[in-house]
C-alpha cells in the first residue's frame, strides 16, 4: 500500500463459510491471508458462527492454523461470542495463540444475538452482558497478573495463573463490536477498540465515534481505536466490481435477514445496491482510495474489509486483495 490508502491499516475479513463445492480445508483462506500479508494488510480477521448447516470453520483453531501459515500479519477476531465461553479456557487458548504467533493476536469480542447459539452452549441469553463482562475481566487479569483469585456470578477461581502468558506486553489488544450506547460505554471501560457493524451507516458514524470517545476509559485499557467493518471490493471499473460482487453479497444479505431476525438491525440487510455502496468501499481503485480517505477523515483508525462473500470465486477475491494492496 503506497498511495492514498498507505496510512490506513486494513484488515481482511476472511470467508469461513463452507458449502458442498468448497474445499474441505482452509486452503483458500491461507492463500488469501498470505497474499494480504504481502499486500501490506495489518490483519487477517475471523468471525464466529455456529449451527450453519453448510459449514463454518471454527474460529480458534482456524486462527491458530493461519498463524502457523503466515509470518507477519496480525491475527484478529471480530468477534468471538464471549458469553458462550468458560473464561479461563478462552483466556488460556488466546494467550497461547499469541505465543505461537509471536505476539500477533488482537482479540475481538461480541455479545452474540442468535438464540440458537446460546441454547447450543447451554447459556441463558438474558445473562449475556453479565457473562461478557465477567469473561473479559477474568481473561484480562489472567493475561496481566501473576495470580488471580476471583469469585463471580458464573466463575470462581483461586490462585489461578497462566503459563506461558501472552507475548505482547502488557497484553494483546482487545476489541469489542456492536452498535448501541451501552456497548460503546462497555467498550471504553473494558476494551481498547470498537469494531463497527458492517452495516453501520456513514451518517451515523461521526456521532457514534464521538460518543464512544467521550466515555471514560477504564484502568488498564490501551486506547480507544475505531475499526470500521466494511464491504470491500476493488476492480478495474465500477461496473466490474458490481458485476462480480452483487450476486454473492446479496445471497449473504438474504441469509443475514434470517439470522438477524431477533436483531434490531435486521432491516438493513434488505436494502438495495446503492444503499450498500454508500456504506462500503466498492468500485474502481480510485473510488476505493477515495472512500478509505473519507473514513480516515471521519476518525477511523483501521478498516476491516469483507471482500469475499460465500459463492465468490477464489480468483476474484485474490484480484481484489491485490488491488487494495496497490492503492
Amino acid at each position: 500500500m503506497d498511495g492514498k490508502a498507505a496510512s490506513m491499516r486494513l484488515g481482511l475479513y476472511l470467508n469461513l463459510y463452507g458449502d458442498e463445492a468448497d474445499r474441505p480445508s482452509l486452503e483458500d483462506g491461507v492463500e488469501q491471508a498470505r497474499l494480504a500479508e504481502q499486500a501490506g494488510f495489518a490483519w487477517v480477521v475471523l468471525g464466529e458462527r455456529h449451527l450453519h448447516r453448510p459449514g463454518y470453520h471454527e474460529i480458534l483453531t482456524s486462527a491458530t492454523w493461519l498463524a502457523a501459515k503466515t509470518d507477519r500479519i496480525g491475527i484478529a477476531t471480530a468477534g468471538i461470542v464471549a458469553p458462550l465461553y468458560q473464561p479461563v479456557v478462552l483466556g488460556e487458548a488466546l494467550a497461547h495463540l499469541d505465543v505461537l504467533s509471536g505476539g500477533r493476536l488482537t482479540a475481538g469480542f461480541v455479545l452474540g444475538y442468535r438464540p440458537e447459539e446460546f441454547a447450543l452452549y447451554g447459556v441463558t441469553q438474558a445473562e449475556r452482558v453479565a457473562r461478557f463482562e465477567e469473561c473479559l475481566e477474568i481473561l484480562t487479569r489472567l493475561w496481566t497478573e501473576d495470580e488471580v483469585t476471583y469469585d463471580g456470578k458464573f466463575t470462581s477461581i483461586q490462585e489461578a495463573f497462566l503459563s506461558p502468558k501472552p507475548v505482547q506486553n502488557p497484553r494483546p489488544r482487545i476489541w469489542n463490536g456492536g452498535r448501541v450506547s451501552a456497548m460503546l460505554e462497555r467498550t471504553a471501560r473494558m476494551c481498547d477498540g470498537w469494531t463497527t457493524s458492517f452495516n453501520e451507516l456513514d451518517a451515523d458514524l461521526p456521532g457514534k465515534i464521538a460518543e464512544y470517545r467521550s466515555y471514560e476509559r477504564g484502568e488498564g485499557t490501551l486506547g480507544a481505536e475505531v475499526i470500521l467493518c466494511r464491504e470491500g471490493f476493488a476492480a478495474p471499473t465500477t461496473q466490474e466490481a458490481r458485476q462480480t460482487l452483487e450476486e454473492p453479497l446479496r445471497d449473504l444479505y438474504d441469509a443475514y435477514t434470517g439470522w438477524k431476525r431477533t436483531s434490531a438491525d435486521a432491516s438493513r440487510y434488505t436494502q438495495g445496491w446503492d444503499d450498500i455502496v454508500d456504506r462500503s468501499i466498492i468500485g474502481s481503485p480510485a473510488e476505493c482510495a477515495e472512500r478509505i480517505q473519507h473514513y480516515e477523515e471521519l476518525g477511523a483508525d483501521g478498516i476491516i474489509l469483507r471482500i469475499q462473500p460465500p459463492g465468490m470465486p477464489q480468483a476474484d477475491a485474490l484480484k481484489a486483495i491485490e488491488a487494495f494492496g496497490n492503492l
